[in-house]
């Protein structure tokens, strides 16, 4: 499969200034008053009609497993939900770790793992307390958590899952389209102080963003529409990314490297 090409001119992330902690802190408590404690609301009504509480992998994840994209090893699925996803990934032998903000959402994900009798490793916190040692996955998926990290902490999200990844290794997204996201900007979210539900990416956007940390995008594109009740997860109004971390020079190419510059 042909990678789908990095902008040509230079990402705005290469020119934004890294906000200090205290902004960040700062940024973090103007949005936590209607973004911190919804998620145990959120997830409270396992019966009420949301398309991500059903028990069915996203369609992108099974494909790219069954074809070999992404091969087994440790995994972490961010913004876990009720484990659907990593309950895949277990069954296909991988390693995995869940996390998720919500204590509702780990609980459901824990019954649900426990009913697939699976191994799969959960915790409940923000990804951004994570202490991941980096270079230690093999896969890191986020189905529906990007879309729902407020700008100011964007850079510092890529940063996480790209220092996360072992060189070779892949970043598997899903996420909102315009069309599926609430329409505000990221200025829209702090004069609102709320994220309206999840932001939408524009394509060209999306590669903006993930191409960067050494991050390669292979696949890009608008998830399938699948019939409720069928064994795969798709709506269109979500986009699926795979990315993997570059391999970085051999040892001989360094070398080489060293040589040439000597000359």
């Amino acid at each position: 499969m042909t990678p789908a090409p990095c902008p040509n001119t230079a990402s705005t992330l290469d020119h934004a200034v890294m906000p200090t902690d205290d902004s960040l802190a700062k940024l973090d408590a103007l949005l936590a008053g209607t973004e911190s404690q919804r998620w145990d609301a959120f997830y409270a009504d396992r019966a009420k009609p949301c398309p991500f509480f059903g028990t069915a992998p996203d369609e992108s994840l099974v494909e790219w497993v069954s074809r070999g994209l992404v091969a087994p090893g440790k995994a972490i699925d961010l913004g876990c939900g009720n484990a659907r996803n990593a309950i895949f990934l277990a069954r296909h032998g991988f390693a995995v770790e869940g996390v998720d903000y919500s204590a509702a959402a780990v609980e459901w994900a824990g019954e649900r793992i426990r009913q697939a009798g699976v191994a799969v490793t959960l915790r409940h916190q923000s990804v951004f307390e994570l202490a991941l040692a980096p270079g230690t996955c093999d896969l890191v998926y986020d189905s529906g958590c990007f879309h729902h990290v407020p700008p100011h902490r964007r850079q510092s999200y890529v940063a996480l899952v790209a220092d996360a990844l072992k060189p070779g290794a892949c970043f598997g997204l899903t996420c909102f389209r315009p069309e599926g996201g609430s329409g505000y900007s990221d200025d829209e979210v702090y004069e609102r102080r709320s994220m309206g539900g999840g932001l939408g990416y524009e394509q060209a956007r999306l590669r903006e963003i993930w191409c960067s940390n050494g991050l390669e995008i292979s696949v890009l594109r608008q998830m399938q529409e699948l019939p409720t009740g069928s064994s795969s997860f798709g709506k269109s109004f979500l986009w699926v990314l795979l990315a993997r971390k570059e391999q970085g020079p051999t040892l001989q190419g360094a070398v080489q490297q060293v040589d040439r510059q000597d000359e």
